[in-house]
């Protein structure tokens, strides 16, 4: 009777021992838990919006998590991206940034602290072609007329490492574009300044602008590659084979728009978790029908694709590396 009790005694710790180890797997490893999703932006604008989207969605498809939205602007999408990185990688810890820090680490940037490659990648929401927008005000109403004006044109970019400062630099340089960069404009803060005069325009992803220029505060003037045929392509716009290699990177990055991702070595289970929640996210009708209200739409992939898409584009043969570092390290 001793040892049958004991048996059962034992039998008992043992199920209480592995049973919480067993259940704490997977999708169950986040019930109960606080996942922080971090925007690399501030708040308002595109990454915001898409990011917040995510972390709702998400969180309805990994039962009783709680997902928090942590905004951290900076050095261009830098101090967010390495904040990620540098992050536990207990799965509890993901965000968005922007595509322009896969030119940085092309370039070897002093301030990148991580290698996209080896990121835990979840999935991309959108692709997102780059267009040109100017304000009503400039009097610009073709490429044509931008291109001829005597006197350059303040844009409005994010901090230097952004997408939008990247490629404003080294479009205006490698195209002789007539404008005068203008940084430190995060958010919406550029569309309040174009709407105050103090800004002539910017080159930015189409969807951002959609309801700005729909409103008459902008208007595109011509657009870097995306599937629409009401702009000019600034591709066909040159000549110069320099500049249709740039023309041809910047292409690239708006293939792979509104990324999310966690730190290196993540559990693969967890992974797996995070991985379906985001997919069922992007395929949830509720979720495409908001996104569609918000002008934001859902062109998305997942897991190992985007994987795959982010070390196709840092793949880029060392001329056109050179080229970039090239323009980006000309006299101003």
């Amino acid at each position: 009777m001793r040892v049958s009790t004991l048996r059962r005694g034992i039998a008992f710790v043992s199920v209480l021992a592995t049973g919480p180890a067993l259940a704490q797997t997977g999708a169950d490893f986040f019930a109960g838990k606080t996942i922080n999703y971090i925007v690399a932006t501030a708040a308002g604008g595109g990454y915001d919006t898409y990011g917040r989207l995510v972390a709702e969605y998400m969180q309805k498809y990994l039962p009783g998590s709680t997902f928090v939205v942590r905004n951290m602007p900076g050095a261009g999408h830098l101090v967010g991206a390495n904040a990620i990185y540098a992050s536990r990688n207990d799965g509890l810890t993901i965000g968005t940034f922007n595509t322009g820090l896969l030119y940085n680490q092309l370039m070897d940037y002093a301030g990148v602290k991580f290698d996209l490659t080896k990121m835990s990648w979840i999935g991309k929401a959108a692709s997102d072609p780059r267009v040109f927008i100017v304000t009503p005000q400039s009097k610009i109403t073709s490429w044509k007329d931008f291109m001829g004006l005597k006197e350059p044109a303040n844009f409005a970019t994010a901090g230097a490492g952004a997408a939008a400062y990247v490629e404003t630099m080294m479009l205006t340089r490698a195209l002789k574009l007539p404008i005068k960069i203008q940084t430190g404009y995060n958010g919406t803060e550029d569309m309040q300044a174009m709407r105050r005069g103090e800004i002539h325009g910017t080159i930015a992803t189409r969807s951002s602008y959609e309801g700005f220029v729909a409103n008459g505060y902008g208007r595109f003037i011509a657009q870097i590659g995306g599937k629409d045929t009401d702009l000019p392509q600034v591709m066909t716009l040159t000549q110069d084979a320099d500049a249709k290699r740039l023309l041809a990177l910047v292409q690239s990055q708006g293939d792979i728009s509104r990324l999310t991702a966690g730190p290196p070595d993540m559990p693969a289970d967890r992974l797996a978790a995070l991985r379906a929640a985001y997919r069922n996210s992007m395929e949830d009708k509720e979720a495409q029908l908001k996104a569609e209200k918000l002008g934001r739409p859902l062109e998305p992939a997942y897991g190992d694709d985007v994987l795959a898409q982010i070390k196709a584009a840092l793949a880029q043969p060392p001329e056109t590396i050179a080229l970039l570092k090239e323009t980006m390290s000309a006299p101003k």
